[in-house]
């Protein structure tokens, strides 16, 4: 599930990474706009459209050491993305990520999971900043709907996602199923994707493409450096 397990950890960890083409024009009535291509070569223009529309939200649930984690993130055209995780028994943080930096400001039980009391009321209301690990956008769109993992599939019976006609792609590797569901009407954007598997089974949901996203670093005077929290008392 590499690449899937990617999109869905971009909550968890404020990265990114799944998913993959022309976008096809409007197609009215019945008619498959996918008529005669392979599941390989739909998921290969799902891939190019959705990644090609530069902006879009996603939303969703995925499950992780027993929890079940709630998930939404808006994602700019430039990689920047901003976006909230959590659950109401684990607490709920807010994620930023700009530019080389990413930053996070949790509740009181998101802070205590990390770091207990002390840590919790040192953090109240303010950001922690890192550097991202690569040195760029974690929600870079080339990552995000990279198709290179897209291999193997399966076209299932069409169905409908949030109103929208979608054709259906499985994937199953060992014991674990991969389900993308990809516009039929408009551009073929991925509308969802749901893993069914032991491994960080989740779902998550695609809209907004194209739409403009705007994110911001927070002010200075609400960051705090963590190198800093060693030292603080």
């Amino acid at each position: 599930m590499a690449a899937n397990r990617k999109l869905l950890a971009v909550a968890v960890v404020c990265a990114a990474a799944v998913i993959g083409v022309t976008g096809c024009g409007s197609d009215s009535g019945d008619k498959d706009p996918f008529d005669g291509m392979s599941a390989d070569k739909i998921a290969e223009k799902a891939s190019k459209a959705s990644k090609d529309a530069g902006s879009y939200t996603m939303n969703g649930q995925m499950k992780q050491g027993g929890q079940t984690s709630d998930i939404e993130f808006a994602v700019a055209k430039s990689g920047d993305c901003k976006g909230t995780m959590g659950s109401a028994k684990s607490g709920k943080a807010e994620f930023l990520s700009v530019g080389e930096f990413q930053y996070s400001k949790g509740d009181d039980k998101f802070w205590d999971a990390k770091g207990g009391g002390s840590t919790a009321e040192l953090l109240k209301g303010r950001w922690v900043k890192q550097p991202n690990r690569s040195g760029k956008p974690i929600c870079n769109p080339d990552d995000m709907f990279s198709n290179k993992n897209l291999k193997k599939l399966k076209r299932e019976d069409d169905t409908d996602v949030a109103g929208q006609k979608a054709a259906v792609l499985t994937r199953t590797k060992k014991d674990e199923t991969t389900t993308f569901y990809v516009a039929m009407e408009g551009k073929p954007y991925f509308l969802k994707v749901v893993n069914k598997g032991k491994d960080g089974p989740g779902t998550v949901t695609f809209k907004d493409y194209g739409k403009a996203v705007e994110v911001k670093a927070p002010p200075a005077d609400q960051v705090v450096d963590p190198k800093k929290l060693g030292s603080a008392s």
